[in-house]
């Protein structure tokens, strides 16, 4: 349950796209480093009183490492701007009888500029859809959509397996340029666009974004309790029946790794097997690398077998990847481990991208 806290703000520290860092001191002389959404709670200034939720932070899980301030109640921000305002007109509630549920314009609302549009879409076109596991994959996918592909309109669809709030993510503030937008979908929040479901999202991404390439990935913070069928990466096997129900091509990004020290991720993880062989029930094109060491492309071959009854294996050149990988607008890295030490990890993301930007018409 939730371990409260409450502290006042020593200093901001840095500050991205929708969140910002706090420096918060407790009564008993303790410092805990802290994370704001201004959008939900408002800025935060030196001196302010701050209630927290610590028990992320307490107990040493999940991704960041921060409290989370749930109030400024001293100094509480003003209501949004009256009706009329389209931002403020919508009716769609996420983070659904939490304390912070915020209420949004779907893209899709009535109020949207962009009903018109979606009322009666029910077809991507082929769009090429890459969906992965991890949200450390995005990077690396439009790497290499960008190696082949610089000009492409890239959309990226943030689902609610990990961060519900956009704001969270870093690596996402840090490909602003690089993304046509962001729609977040299901219970997630603070996209440039907003969807109740992804397919609502990946119409969106279609019609209202224009989008040649659309990315698939839940946000940071990956739930996963080791058991087969206990992590939220399963939603990806979802993803791709939603992009072939509504004719999209859906592109596996596996995730792949040499590194990984748990059995379960080595070759091939069992997240990607089991959202693809297991969840997905609609062909998808999976992705391998061309150029892996030998031993684990032998290793890969052996674990996706069992797929190329319903899937098609699609073996990717590398060359060029290692450099638009270097040359990534954000750090690369993905459980603690960056390029160098997960090389085959961001390689089939980049083999995936590259693999999407051959299908643009």
């Amino acid at each position: 349950m939730v371990r409260w806290r409450a502290g006042t703000v020593a200093a901001l520290r840095r500050q991205w796209t929708g969140a910002v860092e706090l420096d918060v001191d407790l009564p008993d002389g303790t410092r805990l480093r802290a994370l704001a959404y201004p959008e939900l709670v408002g800025m935060p200034e030196p001196g302010d009183r701050v209630l927290l939720n610590a028990g992320a932070l307490l107990m040493g899980l999940g991704t960041g490492g921060y409290a989370l301030v749930v109030a400024l109640p001293d100094r509480l921000p003003p209501d949004p701007p009256a009706a009329g305002d389209t931002r403020d007109s919508g009716h769609l509630v996420k983070a659904r009888y939490t304390p912070l549920q915020p209420i949004l314009l779907g893209v899709d609302e009535e109020a949207s500029p962009h009903r018109d549009l979606l009322a009666d879409a029910d077809d991507l076109g082929g769009l090429p859809v890459v969906t992965a596991d991890l949200h450390s994959a995005l990077p690396a996918i439009l790497a290499g959509i960008r190696a082949d592909a610089p000009h492409a309109r890239v959309a990226y669809l943030l689902t609610d397996g990990g961060a519900l709030p956009a704001w969270f993510s870093r690596t996402l503030a840090g490909l602003r340029d690089d993304l046509v937008g962001t729609i977040t979908v299901g219970q997630a929040f603070g996209g440039d666009l907003e969807a109740t479901t992804l397919h609502g999202g990946l119409l969106a991404a279609r019609y209202v974004l224009r989008a040649d390439v659309a990315v698939v990935a839940q946000g940071p913070g990956n739930l996963g309790t080791g058991t087969r069928w206990g992590f939220s990466g399963v939603a990806v096997g979802e993803a791709v029946n939603a992009i072939a129900t509504l004719g999209g091509r859906p592109i596996g990004s596996l995730r792949i790794s040499a590194a990984d020290p748990r059995p379960r991720h080595r070759g091939v993880s069992h997240h990607s097997l089991t959202a693809y062989g297991r969840v997905a029930l609609a062909a998808a094109d999976l992705v391998v690398p061309a150029d892996l060491d030998p031993e684990l492309a032998d290793e890969v071959h052996t674990a996706l077998a069992p797929l190329e009854s319903r899937h098609r294996i699609v073996r990717v050149p590398t060359d060029g990847l290692d450099a638009a990988l270097r040359a990534s607008p954000v750090p690369l890295s993905t459980m603690g481990r960056a390029l160098d030490a997960d090389h085959a990890y961001f390689l089939a993301a980049a083999a995936a991208g590259r693999h999407a930007s051959t299908l643009l018409s």
